[in-house]
């Protein structure tokens, strides 16, 4: 079975203009990190539904796709995610969904109406995902696309409990770095023939006294990432260039 793609979509204009700080990256990359998983891509968009719906759309060609989507699920005039979820993912149309009415009118009784009631509708086919700070519930479509509130306190729990449930034990990933005092050019040829399954990158870092490289291999393969790094080990020592293997080489993403 193909591995999952993980994907955040963080929606506020207020992000962008500086009114709030994200800290939805930081989480999400920590919380799939624990499970030996990474993003494969993060958006920080504004509040612009035809933006919203393409954003979307976007992510939802990957077959593979598991989207997190935070914030625009309220019942502002400014909260378009539920509306725009339902024209990029199903048809359009947002009607009641029963179970979550009951849940907002019993929470918050007559003060459910005129507008905090709107949040019951969801697009044709939307689970519910329990909200544990006000009870307001969340949604998510196909087991695969997750649409919670921009509050991080209500759909960090969420992503957790989320998890739990796609990646019930931790997959391990093994992960072997190095700094070395040379120009990453000198690794192409390597990184080049790297095999499938391996992931292997490059970071130039110029100082003062010169290059230095950070190489990074990873594979979910424990042999395979270890061969792979000996590779760059081995042309190092061949060439005499010094290098320091960096702590952060053990299991992990």
């Amino acid at each position: 079975m193909p591995e999952p793609r993980f994907f955040a979509l963080i929606i506020g204009t207020e992000i962008l203009n500086r009114r709030r700080v994200d800290k939805h990256f930081d989480f999400l990359t920590q919380a799939l990190g624990d499970k030996g998983y990474a993003l494969s891509g993060s958006f920080i968009i504004e509040d612009d539904p035809k933006l919203i719906v393409r954003t979307i759309a976007f992510i939802a060609s990957d077959p593979h796709a598991v989207l997190f989507c935070f914030g625009g699920i309220g019942s502002t005039p400014d909260d378009h995610t539920r509306k725009c979820a339902s024209l990029a993912l199903r048809d359009g149309t947002l009607p009641v969904h029963e179970e979550a009415k009951q849940i907002i009118v019993n929470t918050l009784g007559e003060a459910a109406y005129p507008y905090s009631v709107r949040m019951a509708e969801l697009p044709q086919g939307a689970k519910l995902l329990h909200n544990p700070v006000n009870n307001m519930p969340a949604f998510s479509l196909d087991e695969r696309f997750y649409f919670m509130p921009g509050f991080p306190q209500m759909s960090h729990p969420m992503v957790d409990a989320i998890l739990d449930k796609l990646i019930p034990v931790k997959t391990d990933y093994y992960r072997h770095t190095l700094t070395a005092a040379c120009k990453e050019s000198l690794f192409i040829e390597i990184m080049e023939q790297m095999p499938k399954g391996v992931d292997a990158s490059s970071l130039p870092k110029l100082y003062a006294e010169g290059w230095r490289v950070s190489i990074s291999v990873g594979s979910r393969e424990q042999k395979m990432a270890e061969e792979s790094f000996q590779h760059y080990i081995n042309l190092l020592e061949s060439k005499g260039i010094p290098y320091v293997l960096d702590d952060e080489s053990e299991t992990q993403v």
